[in-house]
């Protein structure tokens, strides 16, 4: 598949036709990757305060793999459109839209819905891309940089001279939580990854990547820093959560936001998820007094009502993205017809960043990256 991919380029504004038909990811039923299949939908203009997009690129995010088994609570009922974040460009405008234009190259942020070649939101729900960014990077941006952030920064108070345990550091969620570490003086990153990507992670700033196949991760912590760190980011859940607990020093902080563990194959697996929630971690008010610690709990799903708190947010990974201190690490991206390739790439966890969708292979395509 292709990696990075450059910038798209201009393409002139198209009037909207109304009905017109466009393709678009359906989740047909819970189950394996072949339960994602392209289906042609047909749709109108936007409505009142929406905008209409035509969409370049889509991102993958480990949610949508837990909803296409019917472990994730915020995706309707099949068959339904999945897809939480995208980037094009604005078609059509609806009555009452001032703050957008057509020709707009926005980003968009959504509960789901959103893996189609043409989507009408709200447009609260969309934001400016900033100057240089390629739609596949917006593409990116969103789910991952936004949950680093308010969990590093908003729940982590992350400070210079703190260490911070990452665990999937090379995946979405993992390679912004790096970036925005490196942001701040002097902070100590652990990653946890398999072997092949601790290269790729000490490149980019992790101090200590430690291969979680073939050790015991908080063992290697322990060794390195004996009374342990100042932040957990635990996308895990189950038995990783009690680790993470233990591992904290005095006054840090463990915040949980994920829970991969469920996801051990193609379909939901039974003893997997009774195994996370006999394993799930649980501690009263009391216990947290004598350990002077903080467990936070963040789930980006349970924020779609929150367009000021999430808008301030994005202006500062823009900023940041502009002042050219962070930038999507793309794995690489897949046309919508290879979206169960896609899937199993993030799933089988071979992926150094993120994963991109298309609604068309890339022109490049021809031209196989020769890595």
């Amino acid at each position: 598949m292709s990696a990075e991919a450059p910038a798209a380029p201009e393409q002139p504004p198209e009037p909207p036709a109304e009905a017109a038909e466009h393709r678009a990811l359906v989740l047909t039923g819970f189950g394996g990757y072949e339960k994602v299949k392209v289906q042609t939908r047909r749709g109108g203009g936007p409505g009142p305060g929406e905008v209409s997009v035509r969409v370049r690129a889509c991102g993958l995010n480990f949610a949508d793999l837990l909803a296409r088994q019917g472990l994730y609570d915020r995706l309707p009922a099949p068959p339904v459109c999945p897809g939480m974040e995208c980037a094009g460009t604005v078609r059509a405008v609806g009555d009452g839209v001032s703050e957008r234009q057509v020709g707009d190259k926005v980003m968009i942020l959504a509960r789901s819905g959103l893996w189609q070649e043409v989507v009408n939101v709200p447009a609260s729900q969309t934001f400016l891309m900033p100057e240089g960014m390629s739609f596949e990077e917006a593409a990116a941006l969103l789910v991952n940089y936004i949950t680093a952030y308010m969990v590093l920064f908003d729940f982590g108070n992350l400070r210079p001279n703190q260490s911070v345990l990452i665990h999937m550091a090379a995946g979405g969620v993992g390679t912004a939580a790096i970036q925005l570490c490196k942001t701040v003086e002097n902070v100590t990153i652990f990653g946890t990854a398999s072997a092949s990507k601790h290269e790729f992670l000490k490149e980019r700033g992790v101090t200590h990547p430690i291969d979680y196949r073939t050790m015991d991760y908080a063992e290697e912590v322990r060794k390195i820093s004996p009374k342990g760190v100042d932040i957990v980011l635990d996308p895990l859940g189950g038995a990783d959560t009690s680790k993470a607990f233990n591992l904290l020093k005095p006054m840090g902080k463990l915040i949980t936001y994920g829970v991969a563990n469920l996801l051990t194959g193609q379909k939901k697996n039974l003893m997997a998820m009774a195994k996370t929630w006999w394993n799930q971690f649980s501690i009263n008010a009391l216990q947290l007094l004598h350990h002077n610690k903080a467990v936070c709990g963040y789930h980006l799903g349970y924020m779609d009502e929150e367009f000021e708190l999430i808008g301030g947010v994005v202006a500062k990974l823009v900023n940041l993205y502009s002042q050219g201190k962070i930038k999507p690490k793309i794995d690489s991206v897949w046309p919508f017809d290879q979206v169960a390739d896609a899937m199993r790439q993030m799933q089988e966890k071979k992926n150094v960043g993120k994963v991109i969708l298309v609604p068309e292979a890339p022109k490049e395509e021809s031209k196989k990256e020769e890595n």
